[in-house]
């Protein structure tokens, strides 16, 4: 039986890396203990079986993005606490691998309207963070909105140009029928409860929201509850 020692410590004796190298395969999800993948340098172990990928890397870990789909009636807040592995989409083509860092330091942008579920960003990258923030005004958010009730050409007309919400005239939008009862809205930046309003205004119900685009950057199929990564040539 030895003493517990760092596993950082460990991995140096066993591969005869300098340490920082150490902290940056394990730190990258390169070293097993005992069949088990752990990404903390300072682990303590002692007998325990220590193994380092072969095709380990000993890089920096980039920032990552989330791309997650808020499930219907579920609060964003609730979905990111339970963030992991198991919810990543199945589908997901950018080829990073899933790391348990991921989940840490991860900043909400671009706020949902209030009630609506669909795509919600969170990242680590403070380049993406600062974007979506100076562009927020020219970014195109793309709604789905379940609604009941008539709707005549010209309320359509004014759904799209010739609302006023709170005193202020609403900028052009886009809206069209996706189908008998859906209505997609095309638009930036839009008011906290802007959505509601417009629908209400021109005599609809509003079922359902769900935001399926940001900028150029799609959804996808990703399903509700479940996350992919943004990639590395998607813009938003």
């Amino acid at each position: 039986m030895t003493d517990p020692i760092r596993l950082s410590k460990r991995l140096i004796e066993l591969v005869g890396c300098s340490r920082r190298e150490a902290e940056l395969y394990i730190e990258g999800g390169w070293v097993t203990v005992d069949g088990e993948v752990v990404e903390e340098p300072q682990r303590k172990v002692q007998d325990e079986q220590v193994i380092l990928h072969p095709d380990a890397v000993a890089s920096p870990q980039e920032p990552v993005t989330l791309l997650l789909h808020v499930p219907s009636g579920r609060f964003p807040e609730r979905v990111v606490e339970a963030l992991g592995p198991d919810s990543r989409w199945p589908d997901d083509r950018s080829g990073l691998r899933t790391l348990n860092s991921h989940f840490t330091r991860l900043t909400p942008c671009m706020p949902l309207q209030a009630g609506a579920d669909g795509l919600h960003v969170l990242t680590q990258d403070w380049r993406i963070e600062r974007k979506l923030k100076e562009d927020l005004g020219k970014l195109e958010q793309e709604y789905v909105v379940e609604v009941s009730g008539e709707l005549s050409a010209r309320d359509l007309k004014r759904l799209n140009h010739g609302l006023v919400f709170d005193g202020t005239p609403l900028a052009p939008c886009k809206v069209s029928w996706q189908n008998e009862t859906r209505l997609r809205f095309a638009l930036k930046n839009p008011l906290p409860g802007q959505l509601v309003f417009m629908c209400n205004s021109v005599g609809l119900k509003v079922l359902g929201m769900k935001r399926i685009r940001i900028g150029g950057v799609p959804m996808s199929k990703v399903q509700p509850g479940q996350w992919r990564y943004l990639g590395a040539k998607e813009r938003f």
